[in-house]
Formats: structure tokens, sequence, C-alpha cells
């Protein structure tokens, strides 16, 4: 069959995602936008949201630039070579560290060619001994320890090269596929829904399965899944850790909110780490192509985005109070405890199913082999681990309060009721912004639900393509998607 039949083919069995070639036109060049937007419209030099936004009648171009911090350069203010080779030394630090620590050698899935790729597993050690180094940094230099400083100067600039690394991998990635061959020894695919013929959508949803490079004195690199847990998700905390400390340098003090969204988020990130073999069976790996949508995700949209809490915090403190922290950290509890448990259960009857644990569980057994659980967690509903996922988003936003805040010039508000003032003078108070930043710091719930309800939906449409008619009655005994009861 020619080559352009079978990529016809295969279009219209798996279907376009994302709304197409518009769609992934739309996300892959308009999220770094909407990035870079949170970014200055939030800020600690006029206030979150930039007050011009507030009064957009009264709306001048050039006054909100100033408001924002918009580069004197331009645009290419927006980059530069000092914070992209910083961001190209942390890529390589992370590197070399996945090679020379010790690893645990783990067989993913099974590939529909029927083998198995080996992954080397140690995450949790390369990106602690990272943290460690940072640590030791800290105390020896106290909150001027030039890493920190450098984050906070220099922030643009490296979501800049985030942005121009995540696009640069995933058009090599893209490129790279086309020598994929049929039958091959490396154990080389195409991801089912990569291959459709059209150049953007390829790219963007990623064509090749499980894309590796070899690289000198490092060795071979699974790219998606060396992308998915360690620069973004280490980022995410590193992030977090320096709006901690840009807190304290603009106050004199930590609060109880930061630290503790710092904390919470950092618990979720290492357990990723503990349980990374668990990564294994996730659609991320399993199914879906690695291109821009992941890339991006992985390396911009997750660490700068997901961090936007504590640095509004860092010019805005919040104090929860023992109420508040025990009610944020008994929600993040229940939360972790429905997803680790979930996912636990999943991965022990996928690994053993003969396991004593999981023995006892109901499953249905499909034509293709494959068993699917109704009972124990998975019999509550479909997806039941993204509810504690989303449980957990909330912690995350609620210590921000009733988000907003204004930066008033030196001497300007200090005498005002509820007003921060900063160490250089500025005072920062809540004034006619109050509520208004909630836009920024509450935008990671919706669309963290959003998120999850389309990668059940997109989930629910691959497994109907692969069991059929075995899909629809499991789902007659496992009603709900995600909240049981409700969704």
């Amino acid at each position: 069959m020619p080559a352009k039949s079978t990529a016809t083919a295969a279009r219209v069995e798996h279907g376009y995602e994302f709304f197409g070639p518009p769609g992934a036109f739309v996300i892959s060049f308009g999220l770094p936008i909407l990035v870079y937007i949170f970014t200055f419209a939030c800020n600690e030099i006029s206030g979150c949201p930039a007050p011009s936004l507030l009064s957009p009648r009264s709306l001048s171009l050039d006054q909100l630039k100033l408001e924002v911090g918009w580069p004197r350069d331009g645009i290419w203010g927006l980059a530069s070579w000092k914070a992209t080779n910083a961001v190209l030394a942390y890529y390589l630090l992370s590197l070399i560290l996945y090679r020379v620590l010790p690893a645990a050698e783990v067989e993913g899935s099974v590939l529909s060619s029927g083998g198995r790729l080996k992954y080397r597993l140690n995450t949790l050690y390369s990106n602690t001994a990272t943290l460690a180094a940072l640590a030791a940094g800290t105390i020896a230099q106290g909150a001027n320890f030039p890493v920190w400083t450098f984050i906070s100067e220099n922030y643009v600039q490296i979501l800049t090269a985030n942005i121009i690394i995540s696009y640069a991998i995933a058009t090599f990635v893209y490129v790279r596929s086309f020598s994929v061959k049929a039958g091959n020894e490396e154990l080389r695919e195409l991801a089912a829904g990569g291959h459709s013929g059209n150049l953007l959508y390829d790219w963007f949803i990623g064509r090749e399965l499980n894309p590796r490079v070899t690289i000198p004195l490092i060795g071979e690199v699974d790219i998606k899944e060396w992308c998915e847990l360690r620069p973004g998700m280490m980022g995410w905390i590193i992030l977090n850790c320096n709006w901690c400390i840009q807190q304290y340098r603009n106050f004199g003090f930590v609060t109880d909110s930061i630290i503790c969204i710092t904390i919470v988020q950092a618990v979720y990130v290492f357990d990723s780490w503990l349980f990374e073999s668990a990564i294994l069976t996730t659609m991320d790996i399993t199914t879906d192509g690695f291109g821009m949508m992941l890339s991006l995700g992985d390396l911009v949209w997750l660490p700068f985005v997901y961090s936007m809490q504590t640095r509004y915090l860092s010019v805005h403190p919040v104090s929860l109070g023992p109420i508040g922290l025990a009610g944020t950290l008994g929600l993040i509890v229940l939360g972790f405890f429905i997803f680790r448990s979930a996912n636990s259960q999943k991965n022990a009857f996928r690994t053993n199913p003969a396991d004593p644990k999981v023995a006892h569980l109901k499953y249905i057994e499909t034509k293709t082999g494959s068993k699917l659980l109704t009972s124990g967690w998975w019999g509550v509903a479909r997806h039941i681990n993204y509810f504690g996922d989303w449980l957990q988003s909330w912690p995350y936003s609620l210590p921000t309060g009733f988000a907003g805040y204004q930066v008033l010039a030196a001497g300007a508000g200090a005498a005002s009721d509820g007003a921060f003032v900063m160490k250089d003078g500025r005072a920062v108070v809540q004034g006619a912004a109050r509520g208004w930043g909630m836009i920024f710091t509450y935008f990671y719930i919706l669309y963290f639900a959003i998120l999850l309800v389309h990668r059940d939906r997109r989930d629910d449409e691959k497994c109907h393509r692969k069991y059929g008619e075995d899909w629809k009655k499991y789902k007659q005994t496992v009603r709900w998607r995600i909240i049981p009861g409700v969704y």
C-alpha cells in the first residue's frame, strides 16, 4: 500500500485530537504567549494584575509597558545568551547525573512489535542531588545565593530559553522520526495517532512513540521519559524555592502559605520520582508520541504555570493560621491518598496480578487478553486517580485567598490597613485589585479540570478502539468517569 494511503487509513482509524491542525497551531504558538501574559500581567513592579488592566478605557500601551516591566530592547529583550547558557547548563547537569548516579533497569510496557524497551531510572537520586547542592549553597550564602538572585533577575529570559528548547526538541524528534523503519531491532515505532500526514499536527502530537538518542559520554537517553520527570518537574520545585527566597528578600520573613504550597507540591513531585516506574504504564508513555504537545507541557507549561501561586505570594504574603493550614493540609492528604492508592493498585495489578494485595480484585478479561479492573479503586470510577489529582490542585490555590494586589511607590500607602512594606520601601496593598488576581492564582484549578476531563475523553476513545464491545461492557459496570455520583 502506498505511504499516502497508509497515512490516510491511520488518520481515519485514529482520528484527529485537539481539533486537528487548527488546535495544534493554537496550542503550540498560543500557550507560550499565554505564559508571557501571565508573567507580565501579574508582576512585582506594579501589581497583580497591572493597574492599567483594571482601567481598560484609559489603557495606554506605553504606560502598560512600564507597569509590566517590558524589556527596554523590546521583544529581543525577552531572551539573553546569559540565561540561555544557564538553562543549557542545567539540562546538561541533569544528563550527567542521569548517567553517573546508580540506576534501576526496568522494562517498559509491551510495544505493538512485541518487544519491550529498557529504562534507566534514577530521577530520585539525580534530582535530590541537585536540590542538596542548592540547599548547601543557600545555607552557605543565604538568600543572596547566586542561583536564586539569577532566577529572579532573569526570569523572563529563562522562560524564553525553555520555550526555545521545547520547540527545538519537538522539531528534532519530528525530523528524526522519518528514519523509523518497520521491524527494526531498535524497537522504534510510530505513535498510533502521530502519522496523519499533516506536518503541523504530527509535529505537535508526536510521530515517534519513544524517541531515543545516544549522546557522547552520556549514552542512550529516552527523550520522552527524561523530559517528563527531570528538567520540568525539577524546575517546578526550584522556582517554588526561589519565590520563597524572594519573599524573604522582599519582606524579611516567609509565610506559612508559601511554605505550605512549596512543600505539598514538592511531595507530589517527589512521589513521581519515588515511583518512577509507574510512569511507564501511563498514556503519555504507552500511547502518545513525543512532539510539541509534551515538549512544551513538560519544559514550559508545568514549571512556569504551576508555580504561579508561590510567585504571587512572594510579593503579597498571606498568613493561613492554624485552622487554614490544617484545612489545606487535610485536603491535600485526602487528594494524595486517593491519587497514590489508586495508581499503586493499578500498577501492582498490571505488573503482578497474583500479588496478595490485588489478587482479590474483580476484572473483565477482554478479547485482547487485557484485564480491566471492576472493583477496588477502579470499580468506583474509571479514572478515580484523576479525582484525587484534581483535589490536590485546590490547596495549591486556596492559600492565595482573594488574590490581587497593587504595588505603591516608597512611602505611599505604608500606613494603610493590611499593607506590606518591602525592604526597598514600596508598599503592597490589595486595593482595587482584590479578587482580580484570582484569574492567575486559581487558573490552575480550572485548567487542570479541563485537562483531566480531556484526558479521560482521549483515553475513552483509545480504549473503545482497542477493546470494542468489551469496553462497552466495562463502562456499564463502572459507570462514573472521574467523580463518583457526579461525572
